[in-house]
């Protein structure tokens, strides 16, 4: 299967988006696709080898996952690439437009599970949400 390939443009400078995908204590505030979900803990060993780790669940506690990534390269304000247990390799590019617009990429390979179609709406989902908090912070 082809990897996954979204993106968006936040009209923050660079390294406020950085900070933001990376820091857990923003992390937590908007890492879940639905308002009806939340992100009650985030890890972030931001170095190669190092891991992401973060906890999904329903607010209703009706269900509930954990997402665990390792780094495989970090490139400060710049690139983030990582691969998930299952071996499915995740890239995050962080590009400059200008002073206060930054283009935000992720490609992702799709798991076997799920369509395609959703796969790509609830990682979008979750770069809105990401996008709607730096912009609102």
């Amino acid at each position: 299967m082809d990897p996954i390939k979204i993106d968006l443009s936040i009209q923050k400078p660079i390294e406020k988006v950085w900070d933001y995908f990376n820091q857990p204590e923003h992390i937590v505030n908007w890492n879940f696709a639905h308002e009806s979900w939340h992100c009650p803990k985030a890890e972030n060993d931001l170095r190669v080898g190092g891991k992401l780790k973060t906890r999904m669940e329903a607010k209703d506690g009706s269900f509930g996952f954990d997402f665990e990534g390792i780094y495989d390269e970090i490139i400060p304000s710049k690139l983030i690439r990582y691969h998930l247990e299952d071996g499915r390799n995740v890239e995050i590019q962080f590009d400059e437009i200008d002073q206060n617009t930054t283009k935000v990429t992720e490609i992702f390979d799709p798991e076997s599970m799920n369509p395609i179609e959703m796969q790509r709406d609830g990682w979008y989902a979750i770069l809105e949400n990401f996008h709607k908090y730096v912009m609102n912070s």
